[in-house]
């Protein structure tokens, strides 16, 4: 690990991020997929070349426009929650951060990303310079709220300056967003009285997420949540069904948001997992695959879902992506 004596050489400024939303202008004629493939004893193959895979969109094949192996570099933002239900475990998460730097490949390009009560935070634009990211990464702190959604709005729109590079986001998080809890709050406080909180709401309608893997899915970026135990529903203390069924919601959302890039949901169950959770998630963006295809009808936005299949030649690999996009 680089010593911090070194790292104060350093200097990182912190440029706020309260901006108001912005529209990402990216290409949007082809759909872009970070694919894995492993085989069936769940290793991961990075071997394999543009004519191994097949694309199908809504059972019609399409032509792979664009192709890169896993071995081609990422821009990736670490996004760390600094509010203050992670005060207790600072130091544990830095720790951990720093040593995934180490896994990452040099060419590589991360930004870091904070976010807490004073909103969101941009520590350091995006570097191969892995001494500048670990001075960043050290200068995180706050308390205070979870502008989680914000910050992963922040993340796309520095992600679209990167241009056509594959892209990712590792967010560290107990996913607990503080405007979305105020919402699922007032929409139980109108539950009946003695119906099911849990199925009153709809985790996966929330116009905050969708804008979220709506750009996602435009840029291309897989999303790879590390959940905190302080946003698992299973651990409460007490158990209340409001806020079980809040804490279920949060956890559902931060699910959806790998499941529809094609990252994958890393749970923390003990702190001392944290750092073996980093290196996973380096090895998974070191084994993807990124894929464009050109859809069958690239200007109908007409809002419906197109159903993504990959087929790998070899009978005994599977490989996994997002399952689809709506075409907005």
């Amino acid at each position: 690990m680089l010593s911090l004596a070194v790292l104060l050489i350093v200097l990182a400024v912190g440029v706020s991020a309260q901006q108001p939303d912005e529209v990402i202008k990216t290409d949007t004629s082809l759909v872009q997929l970070n694919v894995g493939v492993v085989d069936r004893q769940g290793h991961a193959i990075t071997t394999l070349s543009r004519n191994d895979f097949v694309i199908y969109e809504d059972g019609v094949r399409r032509p792979i426009a664009t192709f890169e192996p896993a071995e081609a570099p990422f821009s990736l933002v670490m996004l760390l929650d600094m509010s203050g239900s992670t005060l207790g475990f600072r130091q544990q998460i830095q720790g951990a951060a720093l040593r995934f730097l180490d896994a990452l490949s040099p060419e590589d390009r991360v930004a870091v990303v904070a976010f807490n009560g004073k909103g969101v935070q941009l520590l350091l634009g995006f570097s191969t310079d892995r001494r500048r990211v670990a001075y960043a990464i050290t200068l995180a702190t706050g308390a205070g709220q979870t502008p989680l959604y914000d910050a992963l709005k922040f993340s796309l729109r520095e992600l679209a300056k990167e241009g056509k590079r594959r892209k990712a986001i590792v967010v560290l998080t107990d996913g607990l967003d503080t405007e979305l809890r105020n919402k699922d709050r007032d929409v139980l406080s109108k539950a009946a009285t003695g119906s099911d909180l849990g199925a009153a709401i709809k985790p996966e309608s929330s116009s905050q997420l969708n804008s979220v893997l709506n750009e996602a899915d435009r840029q291309g970026v897989t999303i790879f949540p590390l959940a905190l135990p302080s946003g698992d529903p299973k651990r409460l203390p007490l158990p209340d069904p409001a806020i079980t069924a809040m804490y279920t919601a949060a956890r559902t959302r931060i699910q959806l948001l790998a499941d529809r890039t094609g990252g994958r949901l890393h749970e923390i169950r003990r702190l001392d997992d944290l750092a073996g959770l980093y290196a996973q998630v380096a090895a998974d963006l070191r084994a993807l695959y990124s894929i464009a295809y050109q859809p069958s009808n690239p200007s109908a936005h007409d809002g419906k879902w197109r159903e993504i299949r990959i087929e790998v030649a070899r009978a005994e690999l599977v490989a996994r992506t997002k399952p689809g996009y709506y075409a907005r």
